[in-house]
């Protein structure tokens, strides 16, 4: 009687600890599935929004260009200097044209981007 009950306690434990590592695959095979199944899902495209955005601030760059910098003098051409000589000419420039941080910033952006 005592080793049946000893044995059917081992039984239970036994059974427990299957049912454990049982319970812990499934809930383990349950996190991989609903994982796996996240990074499948096709993603936001926040890269379209900001390239309309970044060719709006470039059109204002040019605009505040265009007509801040043709008022004392013949526009420069963008592509006659490197970004490091614009710093400087910006820095210089800014000022007489009464740029705010801003467009100093959005034209800075705008000749930098033109291309040869």
């Amino acid at each position: 009687m005592l080793n049946e009950n000893l044995f059917f306690g081992f039984k239970i434990i036994f059974l427990m600890k299957v049912k454990d590592i049982s319970m812990k695959k499934i809930i383990f095979g349950i996190l991989a599935c609903g994982t796996f199944a996240i990074s499948c899902t096709p993603k936001s495209v926040p890269a379209a929004e900001s390239e309309t955005a970044n060719a709006e601030k470039l059109a204002q760059g040019k605009t505040i260009f265009e007509n801040s910098c043709n008022r004392c003098h013949e526009l420069p051409d963008p592509t006659a200097h490197t970004s490091v000589e614009w710093v400087g000419i910006m820095n210089a420039m800014a000022p007489k044209a009464k740029l705010t941080d801003e467009q100093h910033q959005l034209v800075y952006n705008y000749v930098v981007s033109v291309k040869k």
